[in-house]
């Protein structure tokens, strides 16, 4: 990305500069502009969502993977794993909250619990759930005329086969297992998204103190004359580069991949892999980059007799949860259903793809390996290396949850009336029945439910590889903080979304010292609300 050549724009300032228009920093940039005094810009490196319907429809969402709306980042040789998935990343306003299936979950206090043993103080359950009350999206469970009936039937056949509840609403108190259709974030009338852009943009985006920079994307920050992070260099879409102030506070929300990607071509990272990059060392973090989480899964696919019925939200309307530990707070194995045969890893396997049929999606909603991200290069147009190390702990947890999750999903498929839709299993098929031959398969067809987070994680002052601070500052840094997934110290065992959302409405109040909701509830339950129960 020489600059050579290019024009230069003038410097502008503001007191905010958000980079990152996705998921977290839409909520920011529309709560920092309440203030009519105070200068908010968004520095986003894809388009517009307004007016999109290849975006706003939510059921295209699987027409917009490895598209213009995609950064596509790859993996890295996966000795375990599947290597090769592609990670997508939201290249369009909204981030991934415009681009993904929107199944919208509250963490479970325990999950909350798990970052404050972390070292994330000021992050339990009892202060972040409450936010709830402030989220502007439209949450719900799926309207009753996109509940298919094969997907009806796959909870009928789950609930009989497996002895859990159904599952009303996943989000009114704290489960351990059920099957049930999800909570999505959208407007049933019209198939839209509720997404971060829709729900705290668009009603806000003729505010004369709000700018936002698109199709420009950062690629370094930059100190002042007192030493401070405040100006983020950019390129805009002609091409030429500019350089954007921050007067009061940088904040990085580029997600877990682009924020600890910029802050390393910045000079922000474990120092001696810069060096030898050739970047010049602005602070020593090892943790950059550091505990890359995500939430693995498998598949296991089914044939069918011919076209299910049409009608759903977004083709992965229902799921089911199942706790295999009773000693675990929580669900150990999930399942997302699809009414469309899920085959882009199964057919590279050599696997029959059916013209019609179902799958279940196993995942690992705690999964014990941990991965990393570096940069292979210092040039800001090389995308960084991401090493999730799948199924690489030293326990074989992963490992032993899709197998066994592949084995659950036969006892469900077996149970009627599911059963009755079936013609036969395609993938890995019938004489796959050993735990070597399902992990073999599990392993080599697995891939991602998009989730990737943790690396810039928080922490307490004593440990070392933290990279911001309970307050969400980059360590070290004045005037930096970190606001999206790639703060999260641990994964949370569902769909990680709606904390991000949390996230970023606390991050709202930590940057301008609004008191928060103000309620000293401890779990889910306290903070719902009878009407939600």
């Amino acid at each position: 990305m020489s600059e050579s050549g290019r024009g230069e724009k003038d410097e502008d300032a503001y007191d905010y500069v958000i980079v990152g228009g996705g998921t977290a920093g839409c909520v920011l940039a529309s709560r920092l502009s309440e203030d009519p005094e105070c200068r908010v810009c968004v520095v986003e490196g894809g388009p517009s969502d307004v007016g999109d319907e290849n975006v706003l429809k939510l059921r295209n969402w699987i027409n917009l993977l490895d598209t213009g709306y995609d950064y596509g980042y790859p993996t890295v040789e996966q000795p375990r794993g599947n290597s090769h998935i592609l990670h997508s990343r939201a290249r369009v306003l909204g981030g991934c909250s415009s681009h993904n299936t929107l199944i919208s979950f509250l963490p479970f206090p325990q999950d909350l619990q798990e970052w404050v043993r972390a070292g994330a103080e000021g992050w339990d359950a009892g202060t972040l759930l409450p936010y709830r009350q402030r989220l502007r999206n439209t949450i719900r469970p799926v309207a009753e005329k996109d509940r298919n009936p094969v997907a009806h039937d796959f909870v009928g056949a789950a609930v009989d086969a497996l002895d859990v509840p159904v599952v009303d609403d996943f989000n009114a108190q704290p489960f351990t297992e059920g099957a049930g259709f999800f909570s999505l974030a959208y407007d049933p009338a019209t198939g839209y998204r509720s997404s971060a852009s829709v729900a705290y943009l668009h009603p806000v985006m003729d505010r004369p103190n709000l700018t936002l920079k698109l199709e420009t994307r950062a690629y370094r920050l930059l100190r002042d004359g007192a030493g401070r992070l405040t100006r983020v260099r950019v390129r805009y879409a002609d091409g030429s580069a500019g350089t954007v102030r921050a007067e009061r506070e940088l904040l990085l929300c580029a997600g877990s991949v682009d924020t600890p990607r910029l802050l390393m071509l910045s000079g922000i990272g474990p120092a001696e892999d810069l060096r030898e990059l050739g970047i010049d060392v602005l602070a020593d973090l090892p943790g950059v980059g550091e505990n890359l989480l995500d939430h693995p899964e498998s598949v296991i696919v089914w044939e069918t007799a011919g076209p299910l019925p049409p009608n759903s939200a977004m083709d992965s309307d229902a799921g089911l949860f199942v706790r295999r530990d009773s000693r675990e707070p929580g669900p150990d194995l999930m399942f997302h259903f699809y009414q469309v045969p899920f085959t882009v890893n199964t057919e590279r396997l050599g696997l029959p793809s059916p013209p019609y049929g179902v799958c279940m999606t196993p995942n690992v909603p705690k999964s014990r390996s941990r991965g990393r991200i570096w940069l292979r290069s210092a040039d800001p147009d090389e995308k960084p290396a991401l090493d999730f190390r799948y199924f690489t702990d030293p326990e074989g947890y992963d490992e032993r949850t899709i197998v066994d999750g592949l084995r659950i999903a036969r006892e469900v498929a077996a149970t009627g009336p599911l059963r009755d839709w079936l013609l036969r299993e395609s993938a890995p098929g019938l004489d796959v029945t050993s735990d070597e031959a399902l992990s073999e398969y599990g392993r080599r067809a697995a891939h991602t439910v998009y989730h990737p987070a943790g690396t810039c994680r928080m922490g307490r002052a004593a440990d070392d590889g933290a990279v911001v601070d309970p307050l969400l500052r980059l360590r070290g840094e004045e005037g930096v903080r970190v606001v999206d997934a790639s703060v999260f110290p641990s994964l949370p065992t569902v769909n990680p979304m709606v904390t991000v959302l949390l996230v970023a409405e606390r991050a709202a109040d930590l940057i301008t010292g609004r008191a928060g909701p103000g309620t000293t509830a401890t779990s889910a339950r306290d903070v719902l609300g009878e009407e939600q129960r």
